[in-house]
């Protein structure tokens, strides 16, 4: 997210405002260590079943620790994508902060030298042991800001992976058998379509339409493809068969109906809520959204990873980090610690999160065990893709904007694969 997010927190944007200007004229209230304030920030809302399960840490952690106080203040994803930099190159640092991971995000601030790194940390505290080999890959990053080996500055506690939302109550209405492969798929959205009904809900105006097309060229793709394009292992060629396939299809897509022209300027929360209201039979998107809609969709709907793929966009969570002006850095890591527990993991995934190091049968609601299930699935077949904009620095708004022309029709799938490698290769590193 970004992955590229995804994530909506309404109240963030004023309360960041205010405290980048204070960051930005060199203020802070934030004083010299005393032991006995841990600053955490992180983006997820109240009900998400991260941000719940973070609201307990936080109890747990001032039960633990007598006389210390966790100052929380909860930020807007979009605005600390943008302006991380300037704050953690501040006195304003927080102690903890919730940070979207890979090579232009948490690789960059890791090669300015604003994160900690905390590799004797995570081996002394077996964070290490906790995660899989899909999921350590975001943690790690070396000198130049490439995520898969090196230093850790980051450690997630929950996992992330995108599927397929469909409302059974729709197909059911329209009489529309439930797809199990992709060849169902595409024709039952051909009949939404032939009864008037757009069958996916869509974002052009943030990170769901290029998961859409990126989804589509994964599913004639391998490892080797996504290590190239990730990991610059090789050469990546945006000409290539899968990255062809994905941009045709899914302007072909557009003609078709499945997704609307007016969708260019949709942001994810509209998609999100389109799905909610009983609008949208049908969503691409990622577990993020999972907790959400068990809570609010008052309709019967099921999911399935993308039909006919090996891989799909997903990966570890987003990181805790801790910044290198991070005035309680012991108990930021004993925070996260905790969020690492047992209790917490048991907890996050009861509510709609996929944990790393939960006790399966702690879990009991069976929405979230299908969530589980599913994840385990992917995993076991190394297929965590990652997300496309996280190669280069800047990428994701490429992606946006270069994909927006797709669904407006005002730009060629052949063109769009230029431009985006014109970006791509300007931020990658030279070969």
């Amino acid at each position: 997210m970004l992955t590229t997010r995804r994530r909506v927190v309404a109240t963030a944007a004023a309360a960041l405002a205010g405290s980048l200007l204070l960051a930005s004229c060199g203020g802070s209230d934030s004083g010299s260590s005393d032991g006995k304030t841990l600053k955490l920030w992180h983006y997820e809302g109240p009900d998400s079943a991260m941000g719940a399960a973070w609201n307990e840490a936080i109890k747990e952690f001032e039960a633990k620790h007598p006389g210390v106080k966790v100052k929380f203040e909860e930020k807007g994803f979009e605005q600390i994508q943008k302006t991380a930099s300037m704050v953690l190159n501040s006195s304003d640092a927080p102690d903890l902060m919730e940070y979207n991971k890979g090579n232009a995000t948490a690789g960059q601030l890791s090669k300015q030298g604003l994160l900690t790194d905390m590799t004797s940390e995570v081996t002394k505290r077996g964070w290490d042991k906790l995660l899989s080999a899909g999921v350590k890959t975001t943690s790690q990053y070396a000198t130049n800001g490439v995520m898969g080996s090196g230093k850790w500055y980051g450690v997630p506690n929950y996992a992330e992976y995108t599927m397929v939302f469909y409302n059974k109550d729709l197909f059911k209405k329209y009489d529309i058998a439930e797809p199990k492969t992709y060849d169902d798929l595409t024709a039952a959205m051909d009949k939404f379509v032939a009864k008037g009904v757009t069958p996916l809900a869509n974002a052009g105006a943030e990170y769901m339409a290029q998961q859409y097309l990126y989804q589509l060229a994964l599913s004639k793709a391998d490892r080797s493809w996504v290590d190239k394009y990730e990991l610059y292992k090789g050469k990546t060629d945006f000409h290539d068969a899968a990255w062809t396939y994905g941009a045709t299809t899914f302007a072909d897509w557009v003609k078709k109906g499945y997704i609307s022209k007016t969708s260019s300027g949709t942001k994810a929360e509209d998609a999100g809520v389109s799905f909610i209201q009983g609008k949208s039979p049908i969503l691409f998107s990622g577990s993020w959204w999972y907790g959400r809609f068990t809570s609010e969709a008052k309709f019967d709907w099921g999911t399935m990873l993308w039909p006919g793929s090996n891989l799909t966009l997903g990966s570890g969570g987003n990181l805790w980090v801790v910044p290198k002006n991070a005035k309680n850095k012991e108990l930021a890591y004993d925070f996260i610690d905790i969020t690492m527990s047992k209790k917490i993991q048991n907890l996050l995934g009861n509510k709609g999160g996929v944990p790393v190091a939960a006790d399966a049968n702690a879990i009991t609601d069976p929405q979230a065990k299908s969530l589980i299930a599913n994840f385990n699935t992917l995993s076991g077949r190394d297929g965590l893709a990652f997300y496309p904009d996280w190669p280069v620095t800047g990428f994701y708004d490429v992606l946006v904007s270069e994909t927006q022309k797709l669904i407006t029709g005002s730009e060629k799938p052949d063109a769009y694969l230029d431009n985006v490698q014109k970006a791509y290769d300007k931020g990658a590193p030279k070969q």
